[in-house]
């Protein structure tokens, strides 16, 4: 269980993938019946375009790895979208151009 002495203290802490990326900073808290339902975390500018230009997202709490001097998110949850690789094109000979070869 992560241990929060005071909410105040958490926001504008840094936040990294656990993959080590810099991901944002804590901006709030979301509370449901005195308990941590989630995180909003605002977005560093090299994500945003993988967020599709959103400047904020909220984890859920259970996606949270480790806090303390940095909060550590779990990668798998969070909403990137993965960057679409370059297709190769596909030119197929049709009879008439295998004449010419």
């Amino acid at each position: 269980m992560l241990r929060i002495k005071r909410l105040g203290d958490v926001v504008g802490k840094m936040v990294y993938t656990s993959d080590g990326d810099h991901f944002g900073e804590i901006q709030e808290v979301n509370l449901v019946d005195n308990k941590i339902d989630g995180w909003k975390i605002k977005v560093g500018s090299g994500l945003m375009n993988l967020l599709g230009g959103a400047r904020g997202v909220v984890i859920p709490h259970q996606f949270v790895k480790a806090i303390g001097d940095v909060f550590i998110v779990n990668r798998a949850s969070l909403p990137l979208r993965e960057e679409e690789e370059p297709q190769a094109e596909t030119i197929t000979l049709s009879e008439e151009s295998e004449d010419l070869i």
